[in-house]
Formats: C-alpha cells, sequence, structure tokens
C-alpha cells in the first residue's frame, strides 16, 4: 500500500501545475493519467504552439472568461496570468508576445511547455503513474482515503485533486472521467455544452456555398434574444464555411447561442455588421459621392471599395440590385437598403458543432460546491477541482488555459498544505 500527501488525477494543463505547486509546498505527490505521456492534449493547444497565457492585466483576462469568471478573482489574487509568465521564464522556457497579448514559448512548440512542466515536476520529486485509470475514490467520513486504480492497487493520500479536464478533444482521453469520478462522491454536473465552437446554419447562402471560403475582417458579430436586442457583441474576424460561420467572431458567440438554443429556441437569430467603424449616415455620404464622383461606372465596380467584392455583389443581390447597372441609377431608397444590410444583415442559426469537435467545455463541477478560494470541495474533505472541469469556460486567446493553471496552482497549494496537518498527527 502506497502513500502519497497530494494525488492529481489528469496530467493536463491544471494537473502538471498542481503537481508543480503542492511538490514545491514539499508534498509528496503523484500524477496518475490514462495516456501514456502527460500533455496530450496541452501539445494540441495554439495550433500546437500553445498559447500558455495573455498578458493583460488580470481583471482584464476574468473579463474574457464569461463563463463564471469571477469566480476565478480569489484564486487570482493568489496566482494571476503573470506569475504564469514568471513560473515559465525562471523554469528557462522563455515566451513571446504576440496579437491581441497571447503569450507563447520562444520555441513555438507546445513541447517546450509540456516537457517544461514535466521535467519540473520530476525535479521536484512528483511521481507519474501513466496509462493508468481511477476506478474509484475511496473516502472515510467525508475524508478523502484512497485511490484505486485500474491494476488493482491502492494508492493511500488524504487530498485529491481532479484535474482531468472537460469533454473536448475526446480522442486526446478527455473524455468526462472527471464528473462520474465527482458525481460518485456526491457532486452535482451543470449541463455540459460546447463553447469556442463553430456555429451551424442552414440559409440559403450557407447551403448553396455561396459565402463558403469568404472572410470578412474586424467585423461585429451579435447573438440576438428572441426579441432581436444583443446578448453579446464581437468585433473580430469571421469566416463563412460550407456548414455555417466560423473564425475568431463566430467561436466567442458560440456559448450564447448554446444558452438559446437550451431554453427551447430551435434557432438562434444573429446580426453582422460588416463596417462596424462606418455609421449609416458616413456609409451614404460615401456612396454620393463614388456617384458624383464616377456616375458612369458600374455599381460593383465602383463600389468595390467598400466591401470585398464576393459580399459585395452578395449583398446587392440581397436587396434585388442589378450591380452591373452604372452607379448613377441608384436610387435614395436602394441606397439606404444596402446600407442597412451593411450594417445589420440578419441570419439564423440552428446548432455549433458537437462537445468533441469544440475548443471548450461549457458547464461542469457546480461551483457552489467549490471553495474559490482553495478549490476544496464543499462536500469532500481533502477533494480539490482543477481546470476544464469546473464550471468555468473563457474565450479563445489564453484565457482557458490561464484559468487552468491558476486554478491547478491554487489546488495544489491549498492541497498541500492540508495534507502536511496529517502529518504532525
Amino acid at each position: 500500500m502506497t502513500m502519497f500527501d497530494v494525488i492529481i488525477v489528469g496530467a493536463g494543463t491544471s494537473g502538471l501545475m498542481a503537481a508543480a505547486a503542492a511538490a514545491e509546498k514539499g508534498a509528496k505527490v503523484a500524477v496518475i493519467d490514462k495516456n501514456k505521456r502527460p500533455g496530450k492534449k496541452l501539445r494540441l493547444t495554439g495550433g500546437g504552439r500553445c498559447n500558455v497565457t495573455n498578458n493583460r492585466p488580470p481583471e482584464d483576462i476574468i473579463s474574457f472568461i464569461p463563463g463564471n469568471g469571477k469566480f476565478l478573482y480569489s484564486a487570482f489574487s493568489q496566482f494571476n496570468n503573470y506569475d504564469i509568465m514568471n513560473f515559465f521564464e525562471s523554469n528557462h522556457i522563455p515566451l513571446k508576445e504576440e496579437d491581441h497579448g497571447r503569450m507563447f514559448p520562444v520555441a513555438n512548440t507546445s513541447k517546450a511547455i509540456v516537457d517544461g512542466l514535466v521535467q519540473h515536476a520530476l525535479k521536484l520529486g512528483v511521481t507519474f503513474i501513466l496509462g493508468t485509470e481511477v476506478k474509484k475514490i475511496n473516502t472515510n467520513n467525508k475524508q478523502i482515503s484512497a485511490v484505486e486504480i485500474d491494476d488493482g492497487n491502492l494508492l493511500n493520500t488524504h487530498c485529491l485533486i481532479l484535474a482531468t479536464g472537460g469533454k473536448t478533444y475526446q480522442y486526446t482521453g478527455s473524455t468526462g472521467d472527471g464528473y462520474k469520478l465527482a458525481k460518485q462522491l456526491g457532486h452535482t454536473v451543470t449541463p455540459l455544452y460546447p463553447t469556442e465552437s463553430p456555429i451551424k446554419s442552414d440559409e440559403p447562402f450557407i447551403k448553396n456555398k455561396r459565402l463558403q471560403g469568404l472572410a470578412l475582417r474586424n467585423i461585429r458579430l451579435s447573438v440576438l434574444n428572441e426579441k432581436g436586442k444583443p446578448i453579446v457583441t464581437h468585433q473580430m474576424d469571421m469566416l463563412f464555411t460550407h456548414f455555417g460561420v466560423s473564425g475568431p467572431a463566430a467561436l466567442r458567440c458560440s456559448m450564447f447561442i448554446n444558452q438559446q438554443l437550451a431554453k427551447g429556441n430551435k434557432k438562434v437569430d444573429m446580426s453582422l455588421d460588416s463596417l462596424p467603424s462606418q455609421t449609416e449616415n458616413h456609409l451614404i455620404h460615401l456612396i454620393h459621392s463614388i456617384q458624383k464622383d464616377t456616375p458612369k461606372k458600374a455599381i460593383k465596380n465602383a463600389l468595390k471599395p467598400i466591401l470585398p467584392e464576393r459580399f459585395l455583389e452578395f449583398l446587392l443581390e440581397q436587396v434585388s440590385i442589378d450591380d452591373s447597372l452604372p452607379i448613377n441609377q441608384l436610387t435614395e431608397q436602394q441606397i439606404e437598403d444596402f446600407v442597412k444590410l451593411i450594417k445589420n444583415f440578419h441570419f439564423k442559426v440552428y446548432d455549433t458543432y458537437p462537445l468533441d469537435k469544440s475548443f471548450v467545455t461549457g458547464g461542469g463541477i457546480n461551483l457552489k460546491e467549490v471553495t474559490p478560494k482553495t478549490m476544496e470541495s464543499k462536500l469532500i474533505n481533502g477533494l480539490f477541482f482543477a481546470g476544464e472541469l469546473l464550471d468555468i469556460n473563457g474565450y479563445t486567446g489564453g484565457y482557458n488555459i490561464t484559468a487552468a493553471f491558476v486554478t491547478g496552482h491554487t489546488a495544489g497549494v491549498h492541497a498541500a498544505t492540508i495534507s502536511s496537518y496529517f502529518n504532525y498527527q
């Protein structure tokens, strides 16, 4: 029978950071993972380059975690994104900043991050038990006592951190095991749904692939409620695909699409402002001046500077404007209708990609059952949670991984502290 101060289930982002934090506090730590290599999912992040965090003020980071980010205030006061950067720099893994504050390893590969975390943990004496599944968690009077693994062995511990990830990228082993283990211990799991996910639409222009492959830069995309009011708006790039819309703006809207669908709505209305920096009046004046300067030029050629050609032709078609006519033949009403469409093009969507094909899991361990300062369960003493298993989700751009590192570190420190009390009994 083997005894550890802290056992961590899951050798991913939060699990590896938890292992480092607990071991730095002097705890005897074991990490169990069903994969044969640690950090399998972490190796895929940021297109294989690993967007480790974001160089924004911590309050901004939390604002980019729309799924219960406020729960993280206490954890961020103990260990934040700047501490994450310092952690890697001090472990000889230099980072570099790219667009929108995203931080990547200078080595440009997620392998540098995973190897750095693992090597640091090994130096601190962390034991890795890989290719192994946890079958059962044992408790004694609502106190963690042992972990049963699939080879029949029993590992004794007073503190256990569940850091098994959500249900995305399931081929990496992220199949929701942590939710089952938590439920066995009496925890509730809020409904799971995909976030940061491409959005599906069956509008005719999607079905006939009219705009497939067209990227629109710096647009404003909104999710509307039943009354046509925006629930959320994101100003970023967007891509039309063969199934609907994707790209950063669409991915950030997906969480809110799924929340609307969960209310029983069959479809959700979206609004696209393709020129957010221009007002309707400004665009009308601009077209007037083009009419004045080049009256005989064909509409589609005269208006080419305003929008990408394919999208321009599509919008003109929507308002029944013959784009081969001279621009001076455009009526005032036609100009107004066209400009309204530039600023407020509506289309309906009916779904997002499923969980196993999405970037992030929404929902998870009910936060009412977790202490925000320590990440410890309110139901079972010595049980901690970290990472995507919790009902916390952020946008892409280093925010989810930041939440995972922060919750992992917090859980690791407090699990090590609590485990040390048992050593003096």
